[in-house]
């Protein structure tokens, strides 16, 4: 009998889709603050001005999502690689939802 190798258990990697729809949701609710708390829009933005951001920031927040996918199986590493990887997934996520929120807001609040 051969003995059975000493295997330790890690963490699954979240789905592909809860990790995109979590970004989305992020995106969603930060440029909800921008969007709908805006009172007299000016007129030359236009009536579907609103469109824009709500679509592109959420976008931008599932790519976010994508990228943490990515980067999760790397977060089970012990030691300076999980903290790297971390600290790179966080960095990548607020300048891609930055990113997002500029380009939604281009041409109206964002000039």
């Amino acid at each position: 009998m051969m003995p059975k190798a000493n295997l330790t258990t890690q963490g699954h990697p979240a789905p592909l889709a809860k990790c995109m729809l979590i970004g989305a949701a992020i995106g969603l609710a930060i440029i909800s603050i921008f969007v709908f708390g805006v009172d007299n829009p000016d007129p030359e933005w236009g009536t579907y001005w609103r469109i824009k951001p709500l679509l592109l920031t959420p976008a931008a927040g599932a790519a976010c999502g994508f990228f943490y996918h990515l980067m999760d199986s790397m977060h089970y590493r012990a030691g300076w690689n999980r903290m790297l990887t971390i600290g790179l997934s966080l960095l990548v996520c607020a300048v891609g939802l930055w990113i997002g929120v500029v380009l939604g807001l281009n041409g109206t609040m964002w000039d």
